[in-house]
């Protein structure tokens, strides 16, 4: 026969099976939203390495979607160089860390 259960007091919470760190962290970034976030971190990774450290500054990768990769550019200058005359290279850089074509587009915009 099971034993009945007896009530807590306020504030305390029944333990549960230990999990796996790897585990209860997969978990936390289901259920943050963070874990799709953290997908796209090479892509930006990639960025920051192909635009160098002084690009980085001005220019910053903001969001990774079906191939395209969306730039915050700080500046006009700094947008009309990259949107006319870099950006194709800096794609190109991009993909050469990553390793393989996941960069297929890159857009510019100005930060408000």
């Amino acid at each position: 026969m099971s034993q009945p259960q007896r009530s807590l007091p306020p504030g305390r919470v029944r333990r549960r099976e230990a999990l796996p760190l790897s585990d209860a962290l997969a978990g936390f970034l289901r259920e943050s939203g963070l874990g799709g976030k953290l997908y796209n971190w090479p892509v930006f990774r990639a960025w920051h390495q192909a635009a160098g450290p002084e690009l980085a500054r001005h220019a910053r990768a903001m969001r990774f979607a079906r191939g395209e990769l969306l730039v915050e550019v700080d500046s006009a200058a700094h947008m009309h160089e990259l949107a006319n005359f870099t950006g194709e290279e800096y794609r190109a850089r991009i993909n050469e860390h990553l390793g393989k074509e996941e960069v297929r587009r890159l857009t510019f915009h100005l930060k408000r």
